[in-house]
């Protein structure tokens, strides 16, 4: 694991060092382009460049709601899952967004935990920036649009966009919200079609800790509300 995530930061860093040739020598207009040919543009992937349209304050479910919702506890995190689910919990050398990987054929929620300031630890540059705690980095990532690029630090988050959010089907149909749930914040991606939902929820918890929840709902079956239940469960273990 450790080999694996020094080879993706060595590798990242090589990117970056081409990225600011390119824009030493080109500009933003040279750098979009570079980025649009080599991760991919509106067209080809429309969710880097869509931004959260809204920011919703949850409403507390009441109790009842938690009746058709299972307990499981991973070694870093409990959470509560709706009846019919599988899980998964995920770490980060998992690619479980990959299109095509179909390890459940079900439905299936994937879920990670990583501790306060982890993406800090991997990219302590970022801090030049202003990116200082992990809500800080998912925002940026979440608000990265491949049509404004200006300069490395814009790229850089569309990469990690491109890379970061996971296969939610029809990207055209899908919708980005902020949300705050009490004592937790973050951001919802999602897509609710006729015949399956996918939901990916990046949710900050009030220490800094950060959880990912992802959920493929191939029955169609949960909505928003039912997706914010699952995350005014989340704890730290």
């Amino acid at each position: 694991m450790k080999h694996k995530l020094r080879k993706f930061i060595y590798v990242f860093l090589v990117t970056l060092a081409a990225l600011a040739f390119v824009v030493k020598f080109g500009g933003p207009q040279l750098l979009r382009l570079y980025i649009e040919t080599g991760v991919g543009d509106c067209k080809k992937i429309p969710i880097l460049c869509m931004v959260p349209v809204e920011h919703i304050t949850c409403p507390v479910p009441q109790k009842e709601e938690f009746s058709e919702y299972i307990p499981h506890t991973f070694p870093k995190m409990e959470i509560f899952i709706p009846k019919g689910f599988n899980i998964v919990q995920e770490t980060v050398k998992k690619v479980y967004y990959k299109k095509g990987l179909r390890r459940h054929s079900g439905p299936v929620i994937y879920c990670l935990y990583k501790e306060p300031d982890f993406f800090i630890g991997l990219f302590p540059q970022l801090r030049k920036i202003g990116v200082n705690d992990n809500y800080e980095f998912i925002k940026r990532v979440m608000y990265a649009n491949v049509a404004k690029i200006q300069g490395i630090s814009d790229a850089f988050f569309v990469i990690m966009k491109g890379i970061f959010i996971p296969d939610l089907g029809n990207q055209k149909n899908v919708k980005m919200i902020g949300f705050t749930c009490h004592n937790k914040k973050g951001f919802i991606n999602y897509n609710l079609g006729e015949k399956e939902n996918y939901f990916d929820c990046n949710v900050i918890g009030p220490k800094g800790d950060f959880y990912k929840v992802y959920i493929k709902d191939k029955a169609a079956a949960l909505d928003l509300q039912n997706v914010i239940t699952v995350i005014f469960t989340l704890e730290p273990r």
